[in-house]
């Protein structure tokens, strides 16, 4: 039941939105390893940075993000083909393979199966969750390596076999994925050893070690990526309000608060006591909360935005905790459960979100793409402020963006010209790219000014939001956007 819901939520529907600005990046970099054998930020045609070429150094080769995302998806490119529904299947699928393994995860360490298959529910019916996995980014990837990790941690510590190997490669893969995480995640459960498992600690230092041994060269080579957003203690301040905000709003915080009373009040009525499971089953959960709380800092710390899509991560602990108190008020009346169950799916966006996937969504990248393949050819040069990453990957032609921080005389002459509605961030990058192009530009009262005579102005129905669709549930589209200015596309005459 589980297997036939989980593959119409994670790939239902896939296909129908076009690729956003990220996603698209993503998807371009992948391309690259086809032919190149190594991820780069240039395809001898267009650029694919959104930081000024920050992201990649010499002969283009990518140093923003590690690597395992991009040939993850370069395989499935060869094997499958090159399309929406291909660039958006790994990450889903990873989605989808948290969710089992939250389920065996679950199953190890409580014996009551209640607690396994509640957190399975939960995750497989939480829409921000779904939403993340349904993106063509690593995001399901953290949190599908995160849960190997903890699963070969927990064998580690009860001398199974193998488990050190499990732990080296869960970690690794992490590691792969995002670096940062794999950092958190071995100081989170070398702590845990420490507190809870002290005859262990060699053990988990030493497989510890082992990963950043195997790993060190590519530690070398990230170290010597200059990023733009170094330590910030103001900013660290200000992301603090905005990563709680996600918590509490985006994930299953907001569900805590009002069972974790109830299910202490239901236990005390039933048992006499105060408790919500053994002193076992919150070591465990202890485990859980120093990774987030280890992540989180980091975030503050080193993230360049306080964005939700760094907590997909914490998303799968927390239906974890949340599962062991629902598991509770199932022990001392099922309707307490059931009508938790009721609460959670009426308020969790999934009649939002079964719409999505039943339903046609227009956004500006698809009126773009298919007015530019109708009318346009693979020579033709486009020039537009945002959304380049998209026309790249869904055409051919020679697409100017303004935040790559390319070259921009290339758009001088440019014959498509898309100003899009909202400039996003970069302003000074988008004002010089309009600047560069012939016949356009901003005045003194910061005016666009558009010379009379030398384009032929088309207005597509389509919406001019700020973005195709984005995985931040709150500015996530489950409908086509209707109260909005439409789209407008300039040919130089």
């Amino acid at each position: 039941m589980i297997l036939v819901l989980g593959l119409f939520l994670f790939l239902g529907n896939l296909w129908n939105q076009y690729l956003w600005q990220d996603e698209a990046q993503t998807a371009l970099i992948s391309k690259t390893i086809l032919t190149e054998f190594v991820p780069r930020g240039y395809d001898g045609k267009n650029y694919f940075s959104q930081e000024v070429k920050a992201e990649y150094g010499e002969n283009y080769i990518w140093k923003w993000h590690t690597w395992l995302p991009f040939y993850v998806l370069a395989g499935f490119f060869k094997i499958f083909g090159i399309n929406t529904f291909v660039a958006r299947l790994p990450f889903a699928l990873f989605g989808l393979g948290t969710v089992f393994f939250l389920y065996f995860l679950c199953r190890s360490w409580w014996p009551d199966k209640k607690v396994a298959v509640i957190a399975t529910l939960l995750l497989l019916l939480c829409v921000p969750f779904l939403i993340l996995s349904r993106q063509s980014r690593y995001y399901s990837m953290l949190s599908f390596f995160s849960l190997w990790g903890f699963y070969a941690y927990s064998g580690l510590v009860d001398k199974k076999k193998y488990q050190g190997l499990y732990y080296v490669l869960a970690v690794s893969c992490l590691f792969h994925t995002h670096y940062l995480y794999s950092v958190t995640f071995m100081g989170a459960t070398c702590l845990h050893a420490l507190l809870f498992h002290r005859q262990r600690v060699p053990k988990v230092l030493l497989f510890s070690v082992i990963v950043v041994v195997i790993n060190l060269p590519w530690i070398v080579w990230f170290m010597g990526m200059k990023y733009e957003y170094g330590f910030d203690m103001d900013r660290a301040r200000r992301f603090i309000n905005t990563y709680l905000e996600h918590i509490f709003v985006n994930t299953f915080w907001v569900y805590l608060w009002g069972v974790i009373p109830l299910a202490l009040l239901g236990n005390w009525i039933k048992t006499k006591t105060f408790s919500l499971g053994d002193r076992e089953s919150w070591k465990k959960v202890a485990l859980l909360l120093f990774y987030m709380v280890f992540t989180f800092i980091a975030l503050l710390l080193s993230s360049p935005s306080a964005l939700f899509r760094y907590l997909s991560p914490f998303i799968p602990l927390m239906a974890i905790i949340l599962a062991l108190c629902v598991a509770v008020l199932a022990r001392v009346h099922i309707l307490l459960a059931l009508l938790f169950g009721v609460v959670f799916i009426i308020t969790g966006s999934l009649n939002n979100f079964l719409y999505e996937l039943t339903h046609d969504y227009d956004g500006p990248v698809e009126g773009i793409v298919k007015y530019l393949k109708e009318n346009g050819t693979d020579d033709d040069v486009v020039a537009i402020t945002y959304g380049d990453m998209p026309l790249k990957f869904y055409t051919n032609m020679r697409v100017v963006g303004g935040i790559t921080g390319e070259d921009f005389s290339a758009a001088r002459q440019a014959k498509w010209i898309i100003i899009r509605k909202y400039g996003h961030f970069r302003r000074d990058e988008i004002r010089r790219l309009i600047d560069a192009v012939d016949n356009i530009w901003i005045d003194e009262h910061n005016r666009l000014v558009i010379e009379r005579g030398k384009f032929i102005k088309s207005v597509i129905d389509y919406p001019d939001i700020p973005f195709e669709n984005r995985e931040t549930p709150l500015q996530h589209k489950f409908r086509t956007v209707m109260d909005e200015d439409r789209v407008i596309i300039l040919k130089r005459r």
